[in-house]
């Protein structure tokens, strides 16, 4: 029998249109004769919706008349409950529109790459692919992602960090701060932003202001990283788990000025984005077999410290001047899965989706084996009228 295979896309995020041309790249790479796919979109609003109208990526040019023509659904938060509901009612109560087996998320960005949408995956218990709720909040949050990572030791450049609060109470304050740390050119960032949204360089203390009130538009925490001026930008996927992972072939991103834009990663296809494989790149990179090493040691060590799960892009800088590698960031759900990468590496999408679909469902039996219950009830000791002050440690 087939596994009814629920793809996820869409979502909160200034990354909504991305992950609709990840997830359509996806369900047209799937084996047919395994899967039997469910597309689950979710709208800016939050809302969810489902049917097969959502898989010609043509009929979101009119997004208002695709999601009035679709089925409008929901997951209940019960564990082990395993159904896609309509939201419309029927005479016999709840609708199921599918049971599903396996959820595939495709989502990038807020909401959606950070933790948010697996906590609720996993309040479900219906397996899904990739990394976990720690993982995922982990990875996509930029200061803790470099906060764990220069404890274990793996190369990040130098940055300041603060919120925008501290930002908004005292602006004076904050850039003296990232003078004192830093030293110009910077470039400023959203803490939990993908796609190079909300980023901008800075040469000045007036720069600076300006990048950081834009990047605040975004988000309540902000990162200034010190800028590598000559530089080359590697990235390399990884695939697996925190235990047993494998980095993929190095790529070079082509960036049109500074920094490598949104429009650099999605705009280069002629007006019709095919998500990160519309990027120029060098594939394989033209680095030497050392760096090339060193790239994917420092890649699968990331993925790991991280615990991370299913396919990940870890985004590199090389220092073209003292040759120092550091890693940038990391995408846990990264554009078009990085497929372009595993199949120059040797591994068609199609075996990277089963692959992928595979290990969701051993996380899922592993965690199956873990105790969620103490045993007993501890409440049978309690005398009748027993105040809740009396259950404290003695």
């Amino acid at each position: 029998m087939k596994l009814k295979l629920g793809v996820l896309f869409g979502g909160r995020s200034v990354e909504n249109e991305i992950s609709v041309v990840t997830a359509l790249q996806a369900i047209e790479a799937l084996d047919k004769e395994k899967y039997d796919v469910v597309p689950i979109y979710i709208a800016k609003t939050g809302k969810w919706y489902s049917d097969s109208k959502l898989l010609t990526l043509g009929n979101y040019k009119d997004m208002k008349g695709l999601l009035s023509s679709c089925e409008e659904v929901f997951v209940k938060p019960i564990y082990g409950d395993h159904n896609l509901y309509s939201n419309k009612k029927s005479f016999f109560g709840d609708k199921v529109v599918a049971t599903l087996d396996v959820i595939l998320p495709t989502l990038h960005g807020t909401n959606c790459e950070d933790g948010t949408l697996q906590g609720v995956l996993a309040s479900t218990g219906i397996p899904f692919v990739g990394c976990d709720v720690l993982a995922s909040a982990n990875g996509m949050d930029k200061i803790t992602m470099k906060l764990i990572l220069q404890s274990s030791g793996v190369p990040v450049v130098d940055y300041y960090w603060f919120n925008d609060k501290a930002w908004y109470r005292d602006k004076d304050a904050v850039l003296d701060a990232v003078e004192k740390k830093l030293e110009y050119p910077v470039i400023v960032k959203p803490a939990n932003s993908g796609s190079s949204v909300g980023i901008r360089p800075a040469h000045s203390r007036e720069e600076l202001s300006d990048a950081i009130d834009y990047a605040a538009t975004f988000t309540t925490r902000i990162i200034v990283e010190r800028m590598v001026e000559k530089l080359k930008e590697v990235n390399c996927s990884v695939l697996g788990n925190y235990e047993d992972c494998e980095a993929s072939e190095c790529e070079v991103p082509m960036r049109s000025g500074e920094i490598l834009t949104y429009s650099d990663k999605y705009m280069r296809g002629g007006g019709k984005s095919k998500g990160m494989q519309s990027t120029k790149r060098e594939l394989p990179a033209k680095i030497s077999e050392n760096e090339t090493q060193l790239i994917k040691d420092l890649a699968c060590k990331t993925f790991r410290v991280l615990a991370c799960d299913g396919v990940a892009r870890i985004d590199f800088i090389k220092d073209e001047e003292d040759k120092r590698v550091y890693v940038n960031e990391i995408n846990t759900i990264p554009g078009s899965l990085s497929n372009y990468l595993w199949d120059y590496t040797g591994i068609s999408f199609p075996q990277l989706l089963d692959r992928l679909i595979d290990q969701a469902f051993a996380r899922s039996r592993e965690a199956s084996f873990k105790v969620t219950d103490f045993g007993g009830n501890i409440f049978t000791q309690l005398g009748d009228g027993a105040k809740t002050g009396k259950l404290g440690k003695k």
